[in-house]
């Protein structure tokens, strides 16, 4: 089956007031829009669009019959998102199954509803997260080497020192504090200091917020840093983002997000695809409920080499990430007119892409118009067809592979593996 699906924009702080308005063809409010949910979470589950007279979602169509639209006879595992980033998100961190397990547990026998704002836990599972940039996307993701974050430390308190500033004296100590020959147990009680608040973090956070203006950064590192005090100044946060990767992304390239490695998304419009969770654990940047404590219980704090996630090509016009979790994996298609010489108008596209359905796919259209088409089943006439333009999205269950024409762009969310 073929079935259209929509949503109503998530309006988080930080969502941009037109991009989600821009891609789905709709008037904005006003108001920040920065998330569309595309599956069954029962947070904010996608509706199957202009069906009935009477409104139902992903979950009811689940339900309705478990083994024809389901997976192993349940929701979706994955969640397929739009992000529409306008401000900086929070700096956060996902726990991993057994922490997910542990924590919602624990809550649940000390009483805390699932909806209250300093709930931690709102469901059992694990949240790895894969994001690939639709636009230019700027992101805060996993730990750098500490001599990288003691080079930028050097440069602030050397604009301070200038000045006869003595916030100089205190990034030193700063510096200090990330020497030594165990990086993750530095990280982890740099962490501890930071958010503990005493008066030495205060007093260098202040310095890092009076040197942001004129210290000779890496013009991307030295923006971020400007931008981040501005948005949020006095948060232990803009401090700890020294100690993470500053990733530039251009369209169509990925930062993969496994559990507990520490992050924050802080420019541009992406698809994203999730395990079917919303467990997040905040620690600055952010004016929801933080609890830095278990952030730093949680946390992994090794080096993360490389946060960029490649992509492979599968064929013609099609390419997929697939992180090592069961729960997703996404693929991109791009679709250009057979009469285009080598589809030279839009990269690596192709007049025809076919993708399999092991499992229920969810597709949206982030660019043109695309047809999509599944053959006749057994004992049907004929063959299944709908047309999508940039915007639109849909639910295809688990049968026959569908083949997808047009001209445009096409990202798909389905199980890992």
């Amino acid at each position: 089956m073929l079935i259209f699906i929509e949503n109503i924009p998530r309006a988080y702080a930080w969502g941009s007031k037109d991009a989600l308005p821009d891609l789905l063809g709709t008037e904005p409010n006003g108001e920040p829009q920065a998330e569309l949910w595309l599956g069954t979470h029962p947070g904010n589950p996608a509706h199957v669009a202009k069906a009935t007279p009477e409104a139902h979602t992903l979950i009811d169509l689940v339900e309705s019959d478990p083994e024809l639209y389901g997976v192993d006879g349940g929701p979706l595992p994955f969640l397929l998102k739009v992000l529409a980033i306008g401000a900086p998100l929070s700096l956060q961190v996902h726990p991993d199954p057994e922490q997910a397990a542990a924590g919602y547990a624990a809550e649940e026998a000390a009483g805390v509803p699932r909806d209250a704002p300093h709930r931690n836990y709102g469901d059992p599972y694990h949240k790895p997260e894969l994001l690939v940039a639709l636009s230019e996307v700027t992101a805060l993701s996993g730990f750098r080497p500490l001599s990288d974050a003691r080079r930028d430390l050097a440069v602030l308190a050397a604009a301070l020192r200038g000045d006869g500033d003595e916030g100089a004296a205190a990034l030193d100590g700063v510096s200090e504090r990330l020497a030594g020959a165990d990086p993750e147990a530095l990280r982890r009680e740099f962490l501890d200091w930071v958010f503990r608040g005493d008066a030495a973090a205060t007093s260098a956070l202040a310095a890092v917020e009076r040197a942001a203006a004129s210290a000779e950064l890496d013009p991307a590192r030295g923006r971020t840093l400007r931008d981040l005090v501005a948005a949020h100044p006095g948060d232990p946060g803009v401090l700890v983002s020294l100690l993470l990767h500053l990733v530039s992304l251009s369209p169509g390239e990925a930062v993969f997000l496994r559990a507990r490695q520490m992050h924050a998304y802080l420019s541009g419009i992406a698809v994203e695809v999730m395990a079917s969770s919303d467990n997040v654990l905040r620690a600055g940047l952010t004016q929801k409920h933080v609890d830095a404590a278990e952030l730093c219980r949680v946390v992994d704090t090794s080096e993360l080499a490389e946060p960029r996630f490649p992509c492979r090509r599968a064929a013609r016009g099609l390419v997929a990430w697939r992180p090592e979790v069961p729960d997703f994996r996404l693929m991109r298609a791009r679709l250009c007119d057979p009469d285009e010489r080598s589809g030279s108008r839009i990269e690596d596209a192709a007049p025809l892409v076919e993708v399999t359905a092991e499992h229920p796919l969810v597709l949206v259209v982030t660019a043109g118009r695309v047809r999509i088409e599944r053959p006749a089943r057994e004992g049907a006439e004929l063959a299944e067809v709908a047309a999508a333009r940039r915007g639109q999205s849909l639910y295809v269950s688990a049968g026959a592979p569908i083949r997808l024409t047009g001209h445009g762009e096409v990202f798909l969310a389905t199980v890992g593996g």
